[in-house]
């Protein structure tokens, strides 16, 4: 067996890679792809006739390259889009809400979208009846502010 692995090392690169795929397609982390392509470079160079401790050397340096300079581009692509595709108190951000009980920097109610949510304001009183925006969401709260306050100056 070991005899066969020594002439087709192809065969040890594929498995690395296929491995490196399934573990990916586990953690979605973008991180173990990036060591696949690095085996997918120890497969071509095998089969360009590199030696083996080259093999080695082309999988660290690509599967290196790729970790530093393709995976945060990539994950920088895959967290952007369309606010009609956020999802979730992503989509709340920038909402206007209404005050349905005085907000202080402690405590009080907002409506966002229809629903009621306990809230906090980051200066200030706000009064029952006022449009407010959400500036962020911290856990089950929504912190507001008026619209003055977030316009640009």
């Amino acid at each position: 067996m070991f005899e066969w692995l020594g002439e087709n090392w192809w065969a040890l690169w594929l498995t690395v890679f296929l491995a490196f795929a399934v573990v990916e397609m586990l953690t979605l982390d973008l991180f173990f792809i990036m060591l696949g392509g690095g085996a997918l470079a120890g497969l071509i160079a095998d089969f360009a006739g590199a030696d083996f401790w080259l093999q080695i050397v082309i999988f660290s340096v690509v599967s290196l390259l790729m970790i530093a300079f393709v995976r945060p581009v990539a994950l920088k692509h895959l967290h952007k889009g369309p606010a009609e595709q956020r999802t979730n108190i992503d989509r709340l951000i920038g909402q206007p809400a209404l005050v349905i009980e005085a907000v202080t920097g402690t405590s009080g109610l907002v409506k966002i979208g229809g629903d009621v949510w306990s809230a906090r304001s980051t200066a200030g009183v706000l009064d029952a009846g006022a449009t407010v925006q959400v500036t962020r969401i911290d856990g089950a709260t929504a912190v507001v502010a008026s619209p003055a306050e977030n316009s640009p100056r």
